[in-house]
């Protein structure tokens, strides 16, 4: 399974972006599905999970109530709608797929991870 995101860019404070992750086999009907993000000379980081039903749904208290997850499972896709940006994240956005029917904040739970989009925010 391979899961392609896109949609990263520069943008300024207080901007939006959308992101989307689309894998190549339709397993976002059953699977879980997160986002997370590593910003310069710092750890990865949880940024937002999905359920597989997409009926739940969870965020870092960094980008609650700013950051939206969701998924269309017709188009076997996950988005991360990204508003009110800041500064502070500016990181290269992964997203992932779990077997487990989620919402995950762990990493270790994840089984398929994408390549990364950058996201710039200038100030």
């Amino acid at each position: 399974v391979q899961l392609q995101a896109s949609g990263g860019g520069l943008v300024q404070e207080g901007g939006s972006l959308r992101l989307s992750c689309a894998a190549s086999e339709r397993i976002f009907s059953s699977y879980a599905r997160g986002w997370f993000r590593q910003a310069p000379g710092k750890v990865r980081e949880f940024v937002a999970a999905i359920s597989w039903s997409g009926g739940s749904t969870y965020y870092a208290d960094s980008v609650k109530g700013r950051f939206t997850i969701s998924g269309d499972n017709a188009k076997n896709t996950v988005y991360l709608q990204m508003n009110s940006l800041k500064p502070e994240d500016t990181a290269v956005y992964y997203c992932a797929a779990s077997r487990d029917s989620g919402p995950g904040m762990w990493q270790y739970e994840y089984d398929y991870w994408g390549q990364g989009t950058l996201v710039t925010v200038s100030s």
